[in-house]
């Protein structure tokens, strides 16, 4: 039976977030006549999405559509509730939440993060933008049907909704997912049941989400699409995925920006990292594997408490560069020649992991000497490449070899602003239906 259920405005919303929870492995069906579906249908579907075509009507049929709706497709099995709002607010936004609220129950809130950051909309400071101008000052404003003057989003539903409304700005989110959870519960304390939250990046967006389950409120997903598949994806399991997929990244190279892009996603998301004594890859074969061995061992005991877990060379800081022509002349070879060393014992570590954990399913390689040496000791035949993430940041999968089929974003160390690796991780993770 269904665990995630959307009630939204109108069809096209309906279809274009089941489209998302789709492209995430979800089996999706939107129901526009419950007379005519048997439940037996619904055994394997893992969101069901209803269409009240409410948008323009009067506030009150607004409210008794969607509380209809919400009794009779709510159950002790479904784990997301999503009202799926217009992207630019227009509508009956605070009598639709108010039917979930009151048809739920009265420990449950809403929180609405009405952000689409592919189309343009966030909300910052309290207020909605579409492609950088304030909502009132866009077409949205003189629409025939159903305008929108204000662009304030929390002013909009205390005007609409008889519940009070909070607001957590962008400056809360600085803080963590903890503070935020924290913040999240003061204000339901506080009798707030409806919590709009600013939301820029999908990376505001999986914060958000990681403390409402930190919150562990029971929270009715308000926004057009996306916040609801960000919070599915972390609270669902498919019904034909029961495998919890793993990503490995792995960071060899030492260009500053590199440093920036993994601390900044050290701090969005929970992962564990093993730093790679680079050095004592150099001091000849026993030390080398002994290194090789110990991370490989690291990252493989605490795998099963992380989605992702990180292997970084610790070239990442200004104080373990590494004297290469030291080691040149020691071993009277090329420069080339030492860093392959290094290159050769990351895709060693790789292939350890991969090989003893079989849940590890996506890879994510910075450096491209790396990902040279990774795909060589994979020995896979070429990647089969689908996207591009940002960009010189290429998404595919391995062709042929031990490991067909893995999925893998290379990207180079310089490339990118410091959510670059974070934007990535969390591409891979959809990929993957995690």
């Amino acid at each position: 039976m269904p665990q995630c259920v959307v009630i939204a405005d109108d069809l096209t919303g309906a279809n274009a977030t089941g489209v998302l929870l789709k492209n995430m492995n979800y089996r999706a069906y939107t129901v526009m006549n419950t007379e005519r579906i048997e439940l037996s249908t619904l055994h394997e579907c893992d969101c069901l999405l209803y269409p009240t075509d409410s948008r323009g009507v009067e506030p009150k049929i607004a409210y008794n559509r969607v509380q209809n709706v919400c009794n009779l497709l709510k159950s002790d099995e479904v784990k997301v509730y999503s009202n799926r709002i217009d992207s630019t607010l227009r509508g009956n936004l605070g009598s639709e939440t108010d039917a979930m609220l009151d048809c739920l129950g009265e420990d449950y809130v809403a929180i609405v993060a009405p952000c689409f950051p592919s189309s343009g909309r966030i909300v910052i400071g309290g207020y909605m933008l579409v492609n950088g101008l304030p909502l009132h000052k866009t077409d949205i404003a003189i629409d025939p049907k159903t305008p929108v003057k204000v662009s304030e989003v929390a002013l909009l539903f205390e005007q609409q909704s008889k519940y009070r409304v909070s607001s957590i700005l962008m400056k809360d989110l600085m803080h963590g997912k903890h503070y935020l959870a924290d913040l999240m519960n003061q204000c339901a304390a506080g009798g707030s049941r409806i919590i709009v939250v600013d939301c820029v990046t999908q990376e505001d967006l999986d914060l958000i989400a990681d403390a409402v389950i930190t919150s562990k409120l029971k929270a009715v997903a308000v926004d057009p699409g996306v916040f609801t598949a960000t919070l599915s994806r972390k609270l669902i399991t498919p019904y034909e995925k029961k495998e919890k997929n793993k990503i490995l990244a792995v960071v060899g190279s030492v260009n500053p920006n590199t440093r920036r892009q993994m601390e900044e996603l050290w701090l969005s998301q929970r992962t564990h990292n093993v730093f790679v004594n680079t050095k004592t890859l150099l001091e000849g074969e026993t030390a080398r594997e002994e290194e090789i061995e110990r991370v490989a061992k690291e990252i493989l005991s605490e795998c099963d408490r992380n989605i992702v877990s990180t292997v970084t060379g610790d070239g990442i800081y200004p104080e373990n560069r590494i004297d290469f022509k030291h080691y040149m002349e020691k071993y009277q070879c090329s420069m080339d020649d030492v860093t392959g060393l290094i290159n050769n014992a990351f895709a060693e570590i790789t292939y350890r992991i991969f090989r003893a954990e079989p849940t590890f399913k996506g890879l994510y390689t910075s450096g491209g000497d790396v990902t040279v040496s990774v795909c060589e000791r994979f020995h896979t035949a070429g990647l089969s490449l689908m996207d591009e993430v940002l960009p010189l940041a290429a998404y595919g999968q391995f062709l042929k070899g031990e490991f067909e089929g893995v999925h893998i974003i290379t990207k180079g160390g310089s490339q990118g602003n410091s959510g670059a690796i974070n934007k990535c991780i969390t591409y891979l993770k959809e990929k993957l239906y995690i």
